[in-house]
């Protein structure tokens, strides 16, 4: 005869294993849904709960994350500066699908697609604690990545240092943070040092692209020139991205002592024939630049595309070269 006690106990399990099958297969139907859900990181009750600033506002993040999704490329490299490889990442613009200055460390890193328009429902699998993007990338979107997990956003996706900080106090990696940054401001006055007098040349920066040329103001490289002490042609100065440039007649205005051309040359849409058609005018010879040879190309990934602390690092290694430092 079987006592009423064990009764209850079968009838209990029973119900705890039917309760566990149908969430089960809930999930497995919301996973075959339109609509990505929400995906949560692992339960972690004995973290302390910090509060971090970014551009939409504050979101709280549990102890230190394990599960980082990058959403736009300076993201991505930051992570990696800061000793942290994302579980997913957004896909390179060139170099597919990550950028040949950080391929070795991407390894295993799910490609979430397009930068302005992230696979959701990949993400959702990977079941990130932590989410960083843009704001100029995703702030429509904003509210649906706070509901996966943890989100912070940065204003923009090419002042590296902000997205340094930001993702260090996210990531609750300060210490990473502050070693780089201390290798850094060594690196720089290491290069200012040797530079001397070579400080004196005005460096250009030219980008040509399928229907025009232009000449960069503002970004990422422009940054970075800037912190290393190196100037740019006064009418190459401005608050804007730069200016396009649509006429042979205008090749003047990219006068200056040095020439960095970033134009992308893995991209087989026309733009290296508009170089060339370019750098054979007559008026292309007469810059300082040209005569003097002083143009460089540069790698666009590093100089343009990657915009973080490691393809800074990377610039100020080719500026060693460009200059004949040692």
């Amino acid at each position: 005869m079987v006592r009423p006690n064990r009764i209850s106990l079968i009838l209990a399990v029973t119900l705890l294993i039917a309760f566990v099958i149908a969430g089960c297969q809930g999930q497995q139907q919301a996973g075959a849904g339109t609509a990505p859900q929400p995906a949560k990181g692992a339960d972690t009750p004995n973290q302390s709960v910090r509060v971090v600033k970014h551009v939409m506002g504050t979101t709280e993040i549990k102890g230190t994350p394990q599960k980082v999704v990058t959403l736009f490329q300076g993201a991505t490299d930051a992570a990696l500066a800061l000793k942290v490889k994302p579980v997913g990442a957004v896909e390179a613009w060139i170099e597919q699908p990550w950028y040949n200055y950080i391929k070795a460390k991407m390894e295993g890193v799910t490609n979430l697609g397009s930068e302005n328009q992230p696979d959701l429902e990949k993400l959702v699998a990977l079941q990130p604690d932590l989410i960083i993007g843009a704001k100029t990338r995703h702030e429509k979107i904003y509210n649906q990545l706070s509901a996966i997990a943890p989100t912070v956003m940065l204003d923009e996706v090419h002042i590296w240092k902000d997205t340094l900080k930001v993702s260090a106090e996210a990531l609750n990696k300060q210490e990473e943070e502050k070693a780089f940054l201390a290798e850094w401001s060594r690196k720089v006055a290491d290069f200012k040092g040797k530079m001397g007098d070579k400080l004196k040349l005005e460096a250009g920066i030219v980008d040509f692209r399928v229907d025009h040329a232009r000449i960069v103001y503002t970004g990422f490289s422009a940054l970075v020139l800037e912190e290393l002490g190196i100037p740019r042609p006064a009418s190459q100065r401005g608050t804007e991205w730069g200016v396009q440039l649509t006429s042979k007649e205008n090749i003047p205005k990219m006068d200056a002592d040095i020439i960095f051309d970033q134009t992308s040359t893995t991209r087989n849409d026309g733009r290296l024939d508009l170089r060339k058609a370019w750098s054979e005018h007559p008026l292309w010879s007469h810059l300082k630049a040209v005569q003097n040879k002083r143009v460089f190309e540069v790698d666009a990934a590093v100089w343009n595309n990657g915009s973080g602390p490691l393809a800074a690092v990377e610039m100020v290694d080719d500026l060693y070269g460009f200059y004949g430092l040692k």
